[in-house]
């Protein structure tokens, strides 16, 4: 008799609680906008918070309920902007895709000094905790690999010397990077802008070089300063630094650069540009001198 009375108390408690449940449901249902399940579903939904909320999700209801920017998702790219834009209703507009730029040309097997051999936890940010980290610059790459493990579209390799790079092809700009290395060495960068000062050191120069692994530390010499034609750069604490904004890509300053601190792609293509030109100018002259001796013969 007790038992089949327990059973029955706890039945009508389970149809009463039921019963209370669906009236809550129904009383206090909120209507979820179409537009943000639409949204949601043209995300690529890797809830990287690239674009400054928590997720997709967070993403697709500020679009819709709070006007929130429709290029804010970096690894949609234009393809998601424009969806997004025929969702709302509104004109797309295209994206300055940015990539990380690693500063700094050391961290890998062959190119990194180092004042101890560290043993601790085998993430970057554990090592810098220990006498501010293995290597002897302070402001150089501490080579455990954090940003390779915060990376979710494969977008960061090493190479053959151990150096981290970046696919540009693969990279989103979604930051989840440069967010974990602990000596803010990655930045989301145009990809437009082709010239960079991959160095992060703030030392004196002498000592900069020094410490560097790969001596392509920036020494503050000021050159790239007094070649730059469109005051792009700067330099503050011994580092000089490029406004992206002024930058035009000469890369006249890489190629004043003592260090090889400056990076830009096309600097070999110039020298190789001006050998030939100095090359041509040289027969030119000859070719003159010659027909000049000729005429003075005749």
């Amino acid at each position: 008799m007790i038992i089949l009375y327990s059973v029955a108390t706890l039945g009508a408690l389970g149809l009463i609680y039921g019963l209370v449940l669906a009236f809550a449901s129904k009383k206090f249902h909120v209507e979820i906008d179409p537009k943000i399940e639409k949204i949601i579903e043209e995300l690529p939904g890797a809830n990287c918070g690239a674009c400054g909320l928590a997720g997709c999700a967070a993403y697709a209801e500020a679009i819709v309920l709070h006007g929130e920017d429709i290029t804010l998702c970096a690894p949609g790219g234009d393809s998601v902007i424009k969806e997004i834009a025929s969702i709302m209703g509104i004109e797309a507009s295209s994206a300055d895709r940015k990539i990380a730029v690693i500063y700094c040309q050391s961290g890998g097997k062959d190119n990194t000094n180092l004042r101890y051999n560290y043993q601790g936890i085998s993430t970057c940010k554990a090592a810098v905790m220990v006498a501010n980290g293995p290597n002897i610059c302070n402001y150089g790459c501490v080579s455990l690999n954090d940003c390779i493990a915060a990376c979710k579209f494969d977008a960061l390799h090493l190479d053959d010397n151990g150096m981290r790079v970046v696919d540009k092809d693969k990279c989103t700009g979604c930051g989840a990077c440069g967010k974990v290395c602990p000596r803010a060495l990655i930045e989301m960068v145009s990809k437009k802008k082709r010239v960079h000062i991959l160095c992060k050191s703030l030392d004196k120069g002498a000592d900069a070089r020094k410490f560097c692994g790969n001596k392509t530390a920036c020494i503050g010499c000021m050159l790239c300063v007094k070649k730059c034609k469109f005051d792009a750069i700067r330099v503050e604490n011994n580092l000089a630094t490029i406004d992206y904004e002024k930058c035009v890509n000469c890369g006249m300053c890489a190629d004043v650069c003592p260090t090889s601190a400056i990076f830009d792609p096309l600097k070999e293509v110039r020298a190789k540009k001006r050998e030939e030109a100095k090359k041509k100018a040289a027969a030119a002259m000859k070719a003159m001198a010659e027909n000049k001796a000729t005429e003075e013969n005749k």
